[in-house]
């Protein structure tokens, strides 16, 4: 089988709501937690999610960046991203990446106190498509 290319995962990957994001805690253990993923951005193998600084997510990023998303979509696709986290607090740089949709969380938009974003940029893609697989190479 042909292998997929990254514009047919974000294709795909439009049609999921949450991503998990995994960190390392503090103790060594993996962390997992729900991430919206905005099924509007074309996913180019980097991916932005907003969240609070006095997240543990912040925290566990800013010790050790090397992260890991999780995709499940419908009908056996799922997508695995391995890759480098860094939180982004320039409000301009925020902005690009601001749906309206994120005020449900954040009332006060990009002013809401603590507000940061979460940059990763995958390093592996794997996906799982049914009885096809395979891994999307990014360089």
């Amino acid at each position: 089988m042909p292998q997929k290319t990254l514009s047919d995962l974000s294709q795909a990957m439009r049609q999921i709501d949450i991503a998990m994001l995994s960190t390392h805690a503090e103790n060594g253990a993996i962390a997992g937690r729900p991430m919206s993923n905005n099924g509007e951005v074309e996913y180019t193998g980097t991916s932005y999610y907003f969240t609070f600084e006095d997240a543990h997510t912040v925290g566990e990023i800013e010790a050790d960046p090397q992260v890991g998303l999780a995709f499940q979509g419908q009908k056996s696709f799922q997508v695995a991203v391995e890759g480098r986290a860094s939180i982004i607090r320039d409000k301009a740089a925020m902005k690009d990446h601001w749906t309206p949709d994120l005020e449900k969380w954040f009332k006060e938009g990009l002013d809401t106190p603590g507000v940061v974003m979460i940059r990763v940029d995958a390093e592996r893609v794997h996906y799982w498509d049914g009885e096809d697989s395979g891994e999307v190479k990014l360089k």
